[in-house]
């Protein structure tokens, strides 16, 4: 939720203080309003310019306030009080020259009261209800008198319809006050549940981190020794003068070599994201890049890349990134074996990246869980794991992923990447 300064208000203080500031400017019009029909309407003769007092002190109160949810985040308790404070004492002075405790708008104070009690913490809740006590035992001493017209036979009779409308914009403000305290207690609740579900999420990704990072210090032992086996069998007279043995033995030791890359980067992954083994290199190369080591020894079918991306930039290439790219690409290549579709482009300051397949799509199951582990759509255990991965190594980086079926068949991931999350330090974007 966005309020003034457009601050995310995040803080309870911080939503409580916006709160005031809405119900203030209520009763600033309400007081102006009330004021006005009494006077000219009625009749009844009104200190026009102490009771103005009020209401253009409330309105300063709230025109001060917004540059301090401007800037601050959080908003104290106690500033919540003193603001609160200023309410009991305006509405004191308006009773003061309006009747005092004759004033049928006395029962104001309990408005407060119960403000109090809902916003602030308990301690500060009493000192409104003192404040609001004190302030009942003041205007009961020496008001100014109501000086009602001359044909008014029956007083009780104007305090009646008084107390009536009293009621009424008590009624409105409680169920205003408290409609809006429930959905921000809603809105608490929902963050508070976001933030236990990705707390959740990065420790499976800390305990999957582990495990990856074990099986790759365990797997790096074998693959030397296999390309090692390997390297000797292709420089052996037999194997060398038999053309399909040769090139049997060539297509495995690529694929070591392929093993041992994924392998290095499972370790270079494992640690920080940004600063081990990154790469100081331009969008359109890192994306050349990917692409051509697809086309050279991954993909068997057809791989269409367009790149709209424009104006180049340099930018350090992450190996986590490059990584978790290879995984959706590997995805659509399970689905899609004979075409996928790469489409780069700039969307102001994002980088957005598109890979498209000709495939079976994405269950609907799969695109309302998109991103959660163990969700897929190929029925395999751990399936799924690629998807959660990319969409959190994106929020590590401020970026977001998002998946759609497409029209015409297939399915589509798109990528959005803050350039100042992988720009080059010191460099500006174009």
């Amino acid at each position: 939720m966005i309020a003034a300064g457009g601050l995310e208000d995040t803080d309870p203080g911080r939503r409580n203080m916006w709160l005031l500031v809405q119900l203030r400017w209520i009763a600033v019009g309400g007081q102006l309003g009330t004021i006005g029909f009494v006077h000219f309407v009625m009749g009844v003769h009104l200190p026009l310019v102490p009771l103005f007092i009020a209401p253009l002190m409330l309105a300063g109160i709230n025109l001060a306030t917004y540059p301090l949810l401007d800037r601050r985040a959080a908003i104290t308790n106690w500033e919540l009080t003193v603001a609160m404070l200023a309410d009991v004492a305006a509405l004191a002075w308006q009773l003061h020259f309006t009747g005092g405790l004759a004033n049928p708008f006395a029962s104001l104070f309990l408005l407060q009261v119960v403000t109090g009690a809902m916003l602030l913490q308990p301690g500060s809740s009493w000192m409104i209800v003192g404040a609001a006590s004190l302030a009942l035992f003041a205007v009961a001493i020496s008001p100014v008198p109501l000086d009602l017209p001359t044909g008014v036979n029956d007083p009780f009779r104007l305090y009646l319809a008084g107390s009536l409308i009293c009621f009424a914009l008590i009624a409105v403000l409680l169920v205003l006050l408290i409609t809006r305290i429930a959905r921000n207690l809603r809105e608490g609740d929902a963050e508070r549940a976001a933030i236990r579900q990705r707390a959740a999420e990065e420790d499976h990704i800390v305990r999957m981190g582990l495990l990856a990072t074990g099986a790759a210090h365990e797997l790096g032992t074998p693959l030397s020794s296999l390309s090692v086996i390997l390297g000797d069998w292709q420089r052996m007279p037999r194997i060398a003068g038999d053309r399909d043995l040769a090139q049997d033995v060539a297509d495995m030791q690529a694929e070591v070599a392929r093993c041992k890359t994924i392998v290095s980067g499972i370790l270079l992954s494992a640690g920080e994201a940004r600063g081990i083994a990154s790469e100081f290199t331009t969008v359109r190369r890192f994306l050349d890049a990917v692409v051509a080591e697809w086309r050279a020894s991954r993909l068997t079918g057809m791989l269409d890349y367009a790149d709209g991306f424009g104006p180049d930039m340099p930018i350090v290439a992450d190996p986590a990134l490059r990584q978790v790219l290879s995984n959706v690409i590997d995805n659509a290549a399970e689905v899609s074996p004979d075409w996928i579709g790469i489409a780069a482009s700039r969307d102001r300051d994002d980088l957005v990246i598109e890979i498209s397949d000709r495939g079976p799509g994405f269950a609907p199951e799969m695109l309302a869980g998109f991103g959660q582990p163990y969700r897929s759509s190929k029925g395999k255990p751990g399936g799924g794991l690629g998807l959660f991965l990319l969409v959190n190594v994106l929020r590590k980086l401020g970026g977001a992923a998002s998946a759609e079926n497409r029209p015409g068949g297939g399915a589509l991931v798109r990528i959005r990447l803050p350039l100042d999350a992988i720009a080059r330090p010191g460099e500006e974007q174009a």
